[in-house]
C-alpha cells in the first residue's frame, strides 16, 4: 500500500500517540524505602484526561484526577508526596491495598482447621488491616502494565509467605488497576491462590474528597449507599453477629443525605463519627456480579464518583482520625476533610461462620472485582 503524505502524517501521529500512552504507563523512580528499596509510581491517563497514579509500595492509589462539571481537573485522594509519608504516622493507609485480611479481627486471634493463630494487636485490642509490619500496604509489589480492549492498566503481584503477620499459607495476590480510555471509570480486580487455608479479604482503602484533596471538609459531601441493613459492633468496633436494619437510624443513606447532617450525633459513640459495615442489597444477584453499592457527590464542583462491586459489604468511613496532617504538595489533611468507602466482606469474617466466608482454601481462587465511576453535573 502506497501512503500519500496526509496519510502519513496520519499514521504517524497516531504511532506517537500510541507511543504516548504506553509511555504514560510505564513506571518512574519514586524514591525510595526508610530500608533503600527503590519505589516507582505508574501513570493511567485516557482520552478524558483522567489520570490515575499507581505506587509499587503498597500497590497505592497516589493521585486521582478527575474533570468538574466545567472541565476543571482536580486530584481527589489523599497521599503524599514521597515514600517517607507513606511510611510514616500520618499515614492512616492512604490509597492503599489493604489486607491479607482488611478492617479488624477480634483480638487478633481465629481458629481455622483445628489450629489457633495469633496476629499483631494494631488497633487495641483487635487485630487492623493486615498486620504492623508486614501487611500488603507495607511491602513493594512487583508492577507490569498491560492493555484492554478498552484502555490501559497496571498490574500489581506479590507473594506473602506463609507466616508472614502470623496468617498461615502462601498467598500469591495479584491486584489489576485498569482505567477505561472513554467513561471515566477505573477497575480494581483482585486474585489470591492459596497452598493452605487461610482468610483474605481484600480492599483498597482511598481516601476522597470529590472537592479535591485538601479541602477542609467533606462534610456537605451527598452519599447514598445501597444498604437497608448493616452490621451492628462492641466498643471495640469488633461486630456482634446480629444483623440489624439501617431504618430508623443514623445510619440510614438509602436516599442521598449530606454526610454532615447527623454525624455530630455519632460522636459520643464508639466509632466517634461513621465507621460501619453496610450489607449490600444484593439480592438475587450472583457472587460474582456487580451491584450498585455506594454514590459520593459534592454538590459545589458537581463531582460524582458511583461505585459497583462483586463484594457483599461496604465500610463507610468518615475520616474521624484526620488530624492535620500534611500531605501532597503542602495540603493539609483536617479532620473529617475525606471519606472511605471501602468495598469488602464484613469485618471479622473468620470469627462469625454466620456472616459471608473470608476462608480461602487451596485449589480456590478469590476473586473480587470494583468499579469507581466518576462524572460530573
Amino acid at each position: 500500500m502506497k501512503c500519500t503524505p496526509l496519510i502519513a502524517g496520519v499514521l504517524t501521529a497516531g504511532l506517537l500517540l500510541a507511543a504516548a500512552q504506553i509511555a504514560s504507563a510505564a513506571g518512574q523512580p519514586f524514591g525510595k524505602t526508610a530500608d533503600g528499596q527503590a519505589v516507582e509510581v505508574y501513570t493511567l491517563k485516557n482520552e478524558n484526561g483522567m489520570t490515575v497514579k499507581l505506587m509499587t509500595l503498597g500497590a497505592t492509589i497516589t493521585e486521582l484526577h478527575v474533570p468538574d462539571r466545567d472541565g476543571k481537573f482536580a486530584d481527589v485522594v489523599l497521599g503524599f508526596d514521597a515514600p517517607a509519608g507513606y511510611q510514616s504516622e500520618d499515614n492512616q493507609y492512604f490509597g492503599c491495598t489493604t489486607g491479607r485480611v482488611c478492617n479488624r479481627i477480634a483480638k487478633g486471634k481465629f481458629s481455622l482447621d483445628g489450629k489457633d493463630y495469633t496476629l499483631a494487636i494494631n488497633n487495641e485490642p483487635n487485630h487492623l488491616h493486615g498486620g504492623a509490619k508486614r501487611s500488603l500496604d507495607k511491602v513493594i509489589w512487583k508492577a507490569k502494565e498491560f492493555q484492554t480492549k478498552t484502555g490501559r492498566g497496571v498490574r500489581f503481584s506479590y507473594t506473602s509467605p506463609d507466616g508472614e503477620e502470623g496468617y498461615p499459607g502462601t498467598l500469591k495476590v495479584v491486584v489489576n488497576f485498569s482505567l477505561n480510555n472513554k467513561n471515566n471509570s477505573l477497575r480494581i480486580a483482585y486474585r489470591a491462590e492459596t497452598d493452605k487455608a487461610t482468610p483474605v479479604n481484600l480492599t483498597n482503602h482511598a481516601y476522597f474528597n470529590l472537592a479535591g484533596a485538601g479541602s477542609d471538609s467533606v462534610l456537605d459531601h451527598q452519599l447514598t449507599i445501597n444498604a437497608d441493613r448493616y452490621t451492628p459492633t462492641d466498643d471495640t468496633l469488633i461486630p456482634t453477629g446480629k444483623i440489624a436494619p439501617v431504618d430508623g437510624t443514623l445510619l440510614d443513606f438509602r436516599k442521598a443525605k449530606k454526610i454532615g447532617a447527623r454525624i455530630k450525633k455519632l460522636d459520643d459513640q464508639a466509632t466517634i463519627g461513621y465507621d460501619h459495615n453496610y450489607v449490600l442489597n444484593r439480592k438475587d444477584a450472583q457472587d460474582d456480579a456487580l451491584v450498585f453499592a455506594a454514590r459520593l457527590r459534592d454538590p459545589q464542583s458537581g463531582r460524582t464518583l458511583g461505585i459497583r462491586t462483586t463484594e457483599p459489604g461496604i465500610q463507610f468511613y468518615s475520616g474521624n482520625f484526620l488530624k492535620g496532617q500534611q500531605g501532597k504538595a503542602g495540603k493539609t489533611y483536617a479532620h473529617r476533610s475525606a471519606v472511605c468507602l471501602e468495598t469488602q466482606h464484613y469485618p471479622d469474617s473468620i470469627n462469625h461462620p454466620e456472616f459471608p466466608t473470608t476462608v480461602l482454601k487451596p485449589g480456590d481462587v478469590y476473586q473480587s472485582v470494583t468499579n469507581l465511576f466518576f462524572s460530573a453535573r
